[in-house]
């Protein structure tokens, strides 16, 4: 044991000393909270002022309130000069948040921190509002230091400290049991078994925030600009994902005045993925992010009817775009007749060869088509009050508007720009698939055999809701948001993308993805094009290749499938060395499955077992039969948050397909030849599935491996483990 004159002892009392003064504070935080929404509901009597205000106090206090209770801080900086005499670093008493200035709290020099020392935290922690704070925000300028700082580069800091944190018996908070020092100026520069120990905790539940590991490389994208749009091309446990949701919540803190009014969007591939990573920026203290999928941003409709996999293919297919578009201004025609207005004893006309100009023009500046609508008959009006002006003197702006709402306007407004909904052009279009860059056997694949009796009655595909989006958003521009995050972005299809393109017209994005885990029919096969649909053209692709999750035992086996994926991307590495990969042919599949996961469940953390559709369904049974508790993850029936299993199970059950972005510490996968064979992208599947262990990999198979597996090195095919 540690004895109480040792330095490190001696810090450890001095750091829970000072989180139990930040506890308080935040204790206080919470207790003002609750009185500034009093305060401030009273302060108006009545009124819109009051509402909004009241608003934002109840929920800046319901933000306080749910703080996790966990630990408040997980680094410190003691920026030199440093004095060696003092033990392993400044005092970190209750007091020591005295010495830090607001200066931390804004961009500034190095040398304007000298001496000072900041402990850092998921949030900005102090005794009131105009005190010093204890904790500075991970997002703060200074706070950068923590994650770029190194022996080569020290950027200041004279000492770089981390805490090791550990659960009370009573699992109510956490406890300060270690902290190691990185003395930056005398060369010490890495990460230590703090960091490795936080990297490989056990996956149980929901996706966590990686604010105290953050590397270096990610802290680069973390905090790029709002205006700059980014692509990550992100190798399996690279911290993608994690990547995507901190910038996210660093632009919320950064520019908050203008994320929050253009408005930030997180679009993710599944709710079962969404429900996984639903609890990162709340940790982070960011609530009230709209987090959703694109089907569920594009959802006009429900889904009430099924795509051959030809007509999918097609709809999703760019040309799409081209092929409604046609559609949709098919419609717009040529007068046919001079427009005539009565007024009066007067009648004003507009000859023919003019009102054919005002369509011809309108039509050559392609304004979406409910504006160039209104751009026509404004014109029209125009051209007649030019006339009457002419004939008997200026026209007020309340004659304008009667002469807009004549019949004979509107009637001439419908006849060369109708009115149309994106559903009846849609209709019509698949009723009739007639366009010439189609060939006729796509025109009969995405031809209704049996046509509804109208638009209102059709049953729409989830392809069908991309085409009317597209649609729509030609006769009307969507609500845009300032910033939008895209996950598993390599799976979209061009019609895909080309809606979230309309999305962030005016905006910028971070898109994430790995081409290798593509796995739908349309998945993009290159950055540079995908990049191109979702209009973010020449957008820079920053690969990352250093896995920090899953191990290097499994980042070998699956690096031998990159050679059979139609996509090139660099190898991953790893820079764990832990983990264990078993390759087993067995002679019964399920009860090979069952000892397996009985065997897992003798260690630490969570269970996932992955097959094809039809062997998970006789999996889960096997596994309830032998008292085995399962569920499926979150998002899906019996639904499981994350990792962690309903009603608290270890083990889930669940088909490769739903899969992707999830992640448990032991990974059973079953017959990978039956996933390979499910679908036309099946080794990408595989892939896929093979990466979502952090921890152990146990592959049982009756079936000989897929050949783009290759052969299984060193040993008999029968039994193989690597460690």
């Amino acid at each position: 044991m540690t004895g109480s004159d040792d330095p490190l002892s001696h810090a450890l009392i001095q750091e829970r000393a000072h989180h139990d003064a930040c506890r308080a504070a935040l204790t206080a935080m919470v207790a003002a909270a609750a009185d500034q929404v009093v305060i401030g509901e009273n302060a108006f009597a009545s009124g819109a002022d009051a509402e909004v205000l009241g608003r934002q106090l109840r929920d800046w206090a319901k933000e306080v309130r749910e703080e996790p209770h966990g630990p408040l801080f997980f680094g410190r900086l003691d920026f030199a000069p440093y004095h060696p005499t003092t033990p392993l670093t400044a005092a970190a008493g209750p007091t020591a948040g005295a010495t830090v200035h607001a200066a931390a709290e804004a961009p500034a020099p190095p040398g304007d921190h000298e001496g000072q020392s900041y402990h850092i935290g998921r949030r900005r922690i102090s005794e009131h509002p105009s005190a010093p704070p204890l904790v500075i925000d991970w997002r703060a300028p200074v706070s950068r230091a923590f994650y770029q700082a190194g022996a080569h580069d020290p950027q200041g800091v004279a000492v770089r400290r981390r805490f090791g944190w550990a659960p009370f018996s009573t699992g109510a908070s956490t406890d300060l049991t270690g902290l190691e020092d990185e003395h930056l100026a005398r060369g010490e520069s890495g990460p230590g078994a703090i960091v490795a120990a936080e990297i490989e905790r056990p996956r149980v539940g929901p996706m966590r925030d990686i604010a105290a590991t953050i590397q270096p490389e990610q802290d680069d994208l973390v905090r790029s600009d709002l205006t700059h749009s980014l692509c990550v091309q992100g190798a399996p446990g690279t911290g993608k994902t994690a990547v995507g949701l901190h910038r996210a919540a660093y632009l919320l803190y950064t520019y908050p005045q203008r994320v929050q009014r253009a408005g930030l969007l997180i679009l993710g591939p599944s709710h079962t993925f969404l429900s996984y990573i639903a609890e990162v920026l709340p940790a982070l203290g960011e609530r009230g992010i709209r987090q959703s999928t694109l089907d569920d941003e594009i959802s006009r409709h429900p889904v009430r009817a099924d795509d051959s996999p030809a007509a999918a293919v097609l709809k999703h297919d760019a040309r799409m775009a081209g092929v409604l578009r046609r559609a949709l201004y098919a419609r717009v025609q040529p007068p046919t007749e001079p427009l005539t207005v009565p007024d009066g004893s007067y009648r004003w006309r507009v000859p023919l060869d003019e009102l054919a100009q005002i369509v011809a023009e309108v039509r050559a500046e392609e304004p979406p088509y409910a504006v160039g609508r209104e751009r026509v008959r404004t014109r029209a009006v125009r051209a007649l009050r030019l006339r009457a002006e002419r004939r008997s003197g200026p026209r007020t702006d309340g004659w304008a508007r009667k002469v807009e709402r004549a019949a004979a306007v509107t009637a001439f407004v419908g006849a060369v720009w109708p009115r149309i909904s994106p559903e009846e052009v849609l209709a019509e279009f698949l009723t009739d698939p007639v366009d010439d860059s189609l060939t006729t056997g796509e025109r009969a694949a995405v031809r209704w055999v049996a046509p509804p009796r109208s638009h209102r009655s059709a049953r729409w595909t989830a392809a069908d809701l991309v085409l009317l989006d597209e649609l729509s958003g030609l006769i009307e521009h969507p609500q845009g948001f300032g910033h939008i995050v895209i996950d598993e972005a390599q799976d979209l299809s061009p019609m895909q993308c080309r809606a979230i393109a309309r999305r962030a017209g005016f905006g910028s994005l971070t898109v994430l993805g790995d081409l290798a885990q593509g796995t739908t029919p349309w998945a993009a096969r290159d950055w540079s094009e995908q990049l191109a649909h979702l209009g973010k053209e020449g957008t820079p692709v920053v690969p990352l290749t250093t896995g920090f999750r899953v191990p290097a035992a499994i980042v070998g086996l699956t690096n031998r499938l990159l050679g059979a994926l139609d996509v090139r991307v660099a190898p991953a590495r790893s820079l764990r060395t832990d983990g264990a990969v078993s390759i087993r042919r067995v002679g019964d599949l399920v009860a090979a499955t069952v000892e397996t996961v009985r065997e897992g469940l003798a260690r630490e953390g969570s269970i996932g077992v992955i097959a094809d559709e039809p062997d998970a369904h006789r999996l889960r049974t096997a596994l309830e039969a032998a008292g085995i508790a399962t569920a499926a993850p979150a998002g899906t029936s019996g639904a499981a948050a994350g990792g962690a299993a309903a009603g608290g199970a270890r083990v889930t059950v669940l088909p490769a397909t739903v899969a992707k972005g999830l992640e448990y510490d032991h990974v059973v996968v079953a017959e990978p030849a039956a996933i390979v064979a499910a679908e036309p992208r099946g080794p990408h599947r595989l892939y896929v599935v093979l990466t979502r262990a952090v921890s152990r990999l146990d592959v049982l198979h009756e079936r000989p491996l897929p050949p783009e597996l290759g052969e299984v090195p060193a040993g008999s095919v029968e039994s193989v483990e690597w460690r």
